[in-house]
């Protein structure tokens, strides 16, 4: 695409030339009105500006020539504003383009994203230039808008994987689909980067940190060590680099029951976190994790310095004052452990687990009503793992509350303030004071084994919190009001004693003969308190320091300012990305206890549950945080609560939840927006953030303060509206958006003290991803906000190339043709899709039905005999596309087929030791998919994968079902409601209230062995000839090699509650399934042509519709108008899934169930097969069907009479054989000899081993494999990355261009005959 590119701008810069002369002459004309002249470029500098496009951004080297640059770079936009505004927007589409690029390398984003619409709405081939796409894609990134980011890149891959800045697309693409927990991919991207010999803004060493950070999330916990211990010993390691991975290694060892004894794990992370420390003594986090580790081994004080330093080093963690919390509860110090609490739940009000030890806390001293508040609280945060469980704690204290109401001693002798009056006590002062911190902390990295034990008291509260200076603690930043009705007098000043707690203290010395000892030690402290009191009211002569109560305060130092990596002022109005998160600082009384509900989410994280991702756009604009605060997390958790699994011994003692967080922390991602060392990124760290799944921090929500605010996608048939003349944001600001200078870069708040800009981004040459998302609520947008349509359904009708290339020419002239094609400006991977735009998702089908043909009728088939199933019309209706489903019913029957031959006992004794993939999964409602706590309706289908055998699945499918008998006879002796009184509605509002119990799905257990499945396959063979594993008329018969699964048999043994989530299958192809009995199985399905709407629910929630699991909620298929076949499968009954068909199902019954994919030889089928070949290539997916293989042989074996099938195949031959030749000449051009490798029979297609694209004829090998007679195949693209002269490559040539030649040659269109029986 370079030479593409720069004929373009040539292109650009003549006419641009040419346009300035005649506005010269057209303003010497003018005989009035003094204008000021436009400026000129010379020949000089338009040539310059030729080499200039998106592919610089970020690189552009501004050190040595940065000034004059710039000074280009401005004087071109002004050029070109001008010439556009004279011509009234009535110009070449590309000047636009370049001043897209301009603008962005010059980071004026509003600007970029106008200048590149514009040049979208003019340029409808816009898909070739992937200059364009790359820079569309970088304004997206810098505004988040993450959904359309990764469209955008994903397009520049796909027209052109050599793009000059392949590998920072992937990087990008990895930290998007990280975010997006889309981990499969990401780690997929970040790989590809690691191989790529190019330069991008993430060193080698960050790259291989994700990538064990992913297997760490993934819970791969060995391959995880072994990348982080593998990245240590990499020589020259950026200290923060080694400080971060230290870090994370030593949290795993703490937390992962898998990585050894209890002993040598805690030894082994106290070491890893003593040398992170040594690496960066600043990382709060560090300092976190370490009291962790020392408080789960009993070194209390160790444990209690070490939660101080991360409080001096991090500022407002939740976490830590959680842990803090946990630890005075654990030492009897009740009343410490009461403020360390409140200081959790006041930085976070959404901390499930903070609420959750609060409660317990209330509980052991008896106070049954605070807990209730504490629990529900608890109950009301998305972090909450064990709801249920809660809520039948509440109930029970409910009860047990009523039973106390009439007790007046128990009023009269509380323990602990109420939540309302602990609400405004103040911070424990020996825990923010820094006075000794230093001196102190830096024994915590040392063993000290006299600090350890359990007995010990840790310091008390010797002070009402000595904050002289206001609001310098995070937690006091953070303070609201009182969850209960807000007093009508001024607040007390917080070094006074409130009314609340002097009665509480007159109370406990009028009862003192009566305390228990933990009373009497509250009472000493408040006591000392109150002479603290005193002492300070003396002490301060009326000097009181006046402070925000409810808000942050300004910052005791001043926070640089990065002018190049703060964002442009954003004149056009709101961005694409910007987030609802505009919160009132203020209290709100939800259940008497304030509690913040997330607002809206930014339309590009769109699931309204994802409250851990809303919370990363927010307090990471642009990625813009170094690595220090990108990773913290037990397995990738933020919300390192007390209740973590790894303390939850000592937790248990005093009665603490032991619920273990389970979202990975992707919260905090490295900026890609510089190329410096990562030693000097940001001072953040990553407890300076709320937790995942949690509300956003005031600091946070203050980024958005000047009215960021979500916008809707247009929608896929709308183009973005044009700028013009008219549309004055390529030339000038408005003035009040001027004046509201909107930096929205992390740290350039002055509300924001906890962070400050990285050093890296202080360069000119980092140009993105600078932050961005907040705007003025009251700019206008010409735009609108709307990102170029990128879902334009492509067209697969064969068409010319553009070199004369006819879809008939013989091979001789493809060959001639190809001589010329690496010389009109394409690269050679450019010239299969030089007339093939990429792929889109298609839109609904219109018009829309109505809502009472939502739930169509699924076709059905009754068979009496076996001539009606090998009737030709039951062909014809199975294969018809009007047709998604169809049910054959009584097909066992009618050819008499034995279903016991693949039962379950026959199995057993056929080969009991074959190997089942088993899916712990929880058995749910057919309709209805719930989340584990039973409480909210989601998509993802989650499951656990493990491994057994026939045998031993055979005995658990049999306890099973006889357990089910046992409960069945128990419920008819104690059941109340007769079967007429118990509804099924009320059956699974029962299993609603209560967790869902376990199941295990036998899956994917393959049958393919003839030797092992003899008579099992023979007994198939009695089928029809189009619903046979194997025939002639079968495509993937055709593909010369097994593919298990598809064109070989797959076994699944079910229970009750078994599912099979939703999918396509493997490149659209059809399906066969047969019940083979004794339950039922119950089905859904969607007709192909709404697949686009599926892959859309699925994008909004965060799960990929390729490869991830989900359950469509039906609420949602309806509310979209997408139609949905239901129906039973009996025993006996074979469902025929048509090309392209959605679907999913579950079994009612035990069952077992048998299934193969067909391809009929229809053009329908094809078609759709080659689309979802080229969509998996966009996406980035292993095609399970090579395609292109699968035509070859086609063309080899078979006659085709279908004018339109043939056009296809012919024209797949067409493009595979250019690709073969282009590579060969540019081999040749190389000077780089092939080595014949004849294809050996029933040898499998193969595919890159990096980006898993299908490789044909010409295989590229690693030197290395090939001496070992492995043959690690690479595809061109990936082996040009790792070396671009193909140095440690052997190429294998499989097949003979003549002999491609002539199967090109001689297939030709069949005459058409008539087929009788199938």
């Amino acid at each position: 695409m370079k030479s593409c590119r720069e004929s373009l701008s040539v292109a650009a810069a003549r006419r641009l030339s040419a346009a300035g002369d005649e506005e010269e002459k057209m303003a010497a004309g003018k005989a009035s009105g003094p204008e000021e002249d436009a400026p000129r470029l010379s020949a000089q500098e338009s040539d310059a500006l030729t080499r200039v496009d998106s592919s610089l951004f970020g690189y552009q080297g501004l050190q040595e020539d940065g000034a004059s640059m710039k000074a280009l770079l401005v004087k071109a936009v002004r050029c070109y504003e001008s010439l556009i505004l004279k011509a009234e927007g009535k110009v070449d589409a590309e000047f636009f383009c370049q001043l897209g690029h301009f603008n962005l390398l010059l980071e004026e984003y509003p600007k970029a994203l106008s200048a590149y619409q514009r040049y979208y709405s003019l340029q409808s081939d816009y898909w070739k230039n992937a200059a364009f796409l790359y820079g569309l894609g970088m304004v997206y990134f810098h505004y988040n808008a993450f959904q359309w980011a990764i469209k955008a890149f994903q397009e520049v891959l796909y027209i052109d994987p050599c793009f000059s800045r392949a590998k920072e697309i992937h990087l990008r693409l990895g930290l998007m689909f990280k975010v997006n927990t889309d981990y499969e991919s990401s780690l997929k991207h970040f790989q590809l980067a690691l191989i790529d010999s190019s330069h991008c803004s993430l060193s080698r060493a960050e790259i291989q940190f994700h990538i064990a950070h992913l297997y760490e999330i993934q819970k791969r916990y060995r391959a995880a060590k072994e990348a982080y211990e593998s990245l240590l010993q990499t020589e020259d390691l950026p200290a923060q680099v080694k400080a971060v991975t230290l870090q994370q290694l030593g949290w795993m060892h703490h937390t992962v029951e898998q990585l050894g004894d209890k002993a040598n794990k805690d030894s082994y992370a106290i070491q890893c976190l003593q040398k992170s420390l040594e690496a960066d003594p600043s990382s709060g986090q560090s300092w976190y994790f370490l009291g962790r580790c020392y408080s789960s081994i009993g070194k209390v004080q160790d444990a209690f310095v070490s939660y101080r330093q991360s409080i001096d080093k991090s500022e407002a963690s939740a976490d830590t004052w959680c842990s803090i919390g946990v630890l005075y509860q654990q030492q009897n110090q009740p009343m410490d452990a009461l403020q360390a609490y409140i200081c959790a739940v006041q930085l976070d009000h959404s901390h499930a687990a903070a609420w959750m030890d609060l409660g317990t806390l209330y509980e052991s001293c008896n106070q049954p009503q605070d807990a209730i508040k504490c629990y529900v609280n608890a109950t009301r945060s998305r972090t909450c793992s064990n709801t249920p469980a809660l809520a039948a704690r509440i109930k029970y204290l409910q009860a047990q509350f009523c039973n106390l109401q009439h007790n007046s001693l128990q009023s009269k002798s509380k323990m602990l303030p109420s939540i309302e009056e602990a609400w405004s006590l103040p911070i424990p002062a020996e825990l923010t004071s820094r006075q000794g911190v230093q001196s102190t902390g830096q024994q915590a990295c040392k063993a000290q084994p006299g600090s350890s034990g359990s007995g010990q008291s840790l310091p008390p509260h010797v002070s009402p919190l000595d904050q002289a200076d206001g609001q310098s603690s995070p937690a006091k930043r953070k303070r609201t009001a009182s969850p209960a009705k807000s007093p009508a007098h001024p607040p007390t000043p917080s070094w006074t004693l409130s009314p609340q707690k002097q009665q509480l203290l007159e109370q406990l010395r009028a009862n003192r003969s009566s305390l228990k000892p933990l009373q009497l030690q509250m009472l000493e402290q408040m006591e000392v308190q109150l002479s603290a009191v005193h002492q300070m009211r003396q002490n301060s002569s009326g000097q009181i320091r006046a402070s925000l109560p409810n808000g942050p305060s300004l910052p005791a130092h001043p926070v640089p300012r990065g002018p190049s990596c703060s964002a442009p002022t954003l004149a056009n109005g709101p961005l694409p990305s910007s987030v609802g998160n505009n919160q009132t600082p203020g209290a709100r009384a939800n259940g008497d206890v304030p509690y913040l509900h997330p607002n809206t989410l930014p339309h590009n994280c769109t699931s309204p549950g994802d409250t851990r991702k809303s919370q990363h756009l927010n307090s990471a604009q642009g990625l813009q945080k170094g690595l220090g605060s990108l990773w913290a997390g037990p397995n990738g958790d933020r919300t390192l609560s007390s209740s973590a699994s790894a303390d939850s011994g000592p937790h248990n003692q005093v009665g603490l939840s032991t619920t273990t967080p389970s979202e990975p922390a992707v919260n905090h991602l490295s900026s890609p927006s510089s190329t410096s060392s990562p030693a000097s990124s940001s001072s953040q760290t990553a407890t300076s953030g709320a937790p995942h799944g949690t509300v956003p921090t005031k600091e946070s929500a203050a980024l958005q303060a000047n009215g960021s605010t979500a916008t809707e996608h247009p929608s896929p048939d709308r183009s973005p509206p044009a700028a013009s003349a008219d549309n004055p944001p390529l030339t000038t600001r408005s003035p009040a958006a001027g004046s509201r200078s909107n930096h929205v870069h992390r740290g350039s708040s002055a509300s924001s003290p906890a962070s400050s800009p990285s050093p890296r981004c202080a360069a000119p040459a980092a140009v993105n991803g600078s932050g961005g998302g907040a705007c003025s609520e009251d700019s206008r947008s010409p735009l609108k906000l709307e990102p170029p349509e990128l879902c334009i359904k492509a067209s697969l009708k064969p068409s010319h190339s553009s070199s004369t290339v006819s879809i008939y020419p013989t091979s001789t002239d493809v060959l001639k043709a190809c001589r010329n094609l690496g010389k009109n400006g394409l690269s050679s991977s450019s010239v299969l899709l030089n007339k093939c735009p990429p792929p889109r998702l298609p839109p609904p089908p219109l018009p829309p039905l109505d809502k009472d043909k939502l739930n169509p009728p699924t076709p059905s088939i009754y068979l009496e005999n076996k001539r009606d199933a090998f009737f030709p019309p039951l062909h014809q209706f199975c294969t018809n596309p009007s047709n998604p489903v169809t049910v054959i019913r009584g097909l066992a029957g009618a050819l008499k087929l034995d279903l016991g031959l693949f039962s379950t006992k026959t199995l057993v004794e056929a080969n009991p030791e074959q190997l089942v993939e088993v899916r712990t999964q929880l058995c749910q409602p057919a309709d209805e998919n719930w989340d584990a706590s039973g409480q909210r309706k989601q998509w993802r289908c989650e499951s656990i994968r493990s491994y057994t055998t026939i045998a031993k699945y055979a005995q658990y499918q049999a306890a099973s079902f006889q357990e089910s008998l046992r409960e069945e006879n128990e419920k008819k002796g104690q059941k109340e409601l007769s079967d007429s009184e118990m509804t099924s509605s009320e059956t699974v509002s029962r299993r609603h209230k209560g967790p869902f119990k376990q199941v295990k799905f036998g899956t994917n257990i393959d049958v393919s062995d003839e030797k092992k499945w003899k008579l099992q396959l023979q007994e198939l063979s009695k089928l029809p000839a189009f619903a046979r594993v194997v025939s002639a008329g079968n495509l993937l018969s055709h593909v010369g090699h097994s593919i298990l699964g598809m064109n070989t048999v797959q076994l699944f043994m079910k229970v009750p509650g078994s599912r099979t989530p939703g999918h396509q299958e493997h490149n659209n192809f059809c399906a066969v399934n047969i019940n083979i009995g004794p339950g039922d199985c119950e089905w859904f399905a969607v007709p192909e042509p709404y697949w686009g709407v599926m892959s859309e629910f699925c994008e909004k929630n965060n799960i990929n519709f390729l490869k991830g699991s989900w359950w469509p909620n039906l609420e949602d298929l309806y509310e979209a108008n997408v139609p949905v076949y239901r129906f039973i499968q009996r025993p006996g009954d074979l469902v025929w899934l048509n090309t392209g068909t959605v679907h999913w199902g579950q079994a009612i019954g035990w069952c077992n169930n048998i299934w193969w994919n067909v391809g009929p030889l229809t053009a329908y089928q094809y078609k759709l097969a080659v689309e979802r070949y080229e969509w998996n290539k966009l996406q980035s997916v292993k095609s399970m069907v090579p395609m292109v293989h699968l035509s070859w042989n086609m063309a080899r074996n078979i006659k085709v009479s279908d004018h339109k099938l043939f056009e296809m195949i012919k024209f797949c031959l067409l493009r595979t054989l250019k690709q073969c030749q282009t590579i060969k000449e540019a081999l040749v051009a190389a000077g780089k000899e092939t080595v014949w490798h004849r294809r050996s029979r029933d040898e499998p297609a193969h595919y890159c081993s990096i980006c898993e694209v299908e490789v044909f004829n010409l295989l590229f090998v690693t030197s290395d494999s090939y001496s070992r007679k492995s043959c690690v195949v690479q595809c061109q693209d990936c082996a040009r990355k790792t070396s671009g002269d193909l140095d440690g490559f052997v190429v294998l040539q499989q097949f003979r261009m003549e002999d491609l030649m002539q199967v090109y040659d001689q297939f030709s269109l069949a005459p058409a005959l008539h087929s009788s029986a199938s």
